[in-house]
């Protein structure tokens, strides 16, 4: 695993000074009941890098689009670092395969679960921030991360769904849609959640995704079909 990691990591320009740092970046808190030698997993990595990614993106877009206001950049910020945008890019860099996971998360398909992959590519930000400091995570994620959105980058982030329905409906009446958890299923470590979106109290559209964001997003899709076939 060592080698294999190490592969990964001077490929992506990062050189560790200490790799146990980037050992508990890639140790799922499953492997933790299955493994003798494994003392934490990446749980407060992957909070730690969630922050430094937020202030390298932020930093970034302030100094990019300098015509944009402050709705602009928190929308194309909330863009590029939501979970589907990380999971892209940790796949990309082939993150998944190096994850200590036990066998049952790994029947299930955990190496390519999108939640996993990107709390895996924060957990690994963190990873490089505590052994390589703020100029080398920032070097990381303008490699590897946001290459991925030069379009949006140019052009400003595409309307998501929640945005676009909000709009249609205010317009249309007035008032906001309003989201609720209609259930969860699964072990804490790999929830779904179902979504409802109501509009003036009526079940307009629902959901599921592996956080109540997606799910979210799932919810306002539906209702936004429903609402043009009205």
């Amino acid at each position: 695993m060592d080698s294999e990691l190490l592969n990964i990591l001077t490929k992506n320009g990062i050189k560790p000074k200490d790799i146990a740092f980037y050992k508990t970046a890639f140790t799922h808190r499953s492997y933790l009941n299955e493994s003798k030698s494994a003392m934490e997993s990446n749980e407060r990595m992957e909070f730690l890098g969630d922050s430094v990614l937020s202030f390298i993106t932020s930093s970034y877009l302030f100094n990019k689009r300098l015509k944009d206001t402050e709705g602009d950049l928190t929308n194309l910020r909330a863009f590029i670092v939501k979970t589907d945008s990380l999971a892209k890019a940790s796949s990309k860099l082939g993150l998944g395969e190096l994850l200590n996971l036990s066998k049952g998360e790994e029947i299930s398909g955990g190496r390519n679960n999108p939640q996993l992959l990107a709390n895996t590519f924060e957990a690994l930000l963190g990873a490089v921030y505590l052994d390589l400091g703020i100029e080398e995570a920032t070097k990381f994620v303008e490699s590897t991360l946001l290459p991925i959105f030069k379009e949006e980058m140019e052009k400003g982030a595409p309307k998501d769904s929640k945005s676009l329905l909000q709009e249609q409906i205010q317009a249309r009446m007035q008032t906001s849609p309003k989201y609720k958890i209609l259930g969860t299923t699964g072990p804490d470590h790999a929830k779904k959640f179902t979504v409802g979106v109501f509009i003036n109290n009526t079940l307009s559209g629902q959901g599921t995704g592996s956080n109540k964001q997606q799910a979210e997003e799932a919810a306002a899709e539906q209702a936004l079909i429903s609402l043009e076939k009205h």
